[in-house]
């Protein structure tokens, strides 16, 4: 699995180079945490869903997954290598990292 800081990641959706389709953001935050706040484009799917919704998560496209502080969202980066899913990159810091950076849009 790959790292990225909060920086790279939030001027990698800043630049809207997903309009095709080009990677999958995932929030495994618990459902309270995703209704105080979360970021434009992401899926929610918490951590503790992830066995049973693996069939949901595209295998062909890079997998960014964010959490808290991160911790989780390395967690569910090993379990999904595990399972077979290669292109992993967990968010560093998780939302407060990120959300501490200017030009941050929640949705």
């Amino acid at each position: 699995m790959k790292q990225i800081g909060p920086e790279p990641f939030l001027r990698l959706l800043e630049e809207g180079e997903n309009i095709h389709g080009k990677y999958k953001v995932i929030d495994v935050r618990e459902t309270v945490e995703w209704n105080y706040y979360h970021l434009k484009g992401t899926e929610h799917i918490p951590m503790n869903t992830i066995p049973g919704r693996l069939g949901e998560l595209p295998e062909d496209v890079p997998l960014y997954v964010i959490c808290a502080h991160g911790v989780r969202s390395e967690m569910v980066c090993a379990y999904l290598q595990q399972n077979g899913y290669e292109q992993l990159i967990n968010v560093e810091g998780g939302m407060a990292a990120v959300s501490g950076l200017r030009g941050f849009a929640y949705d």
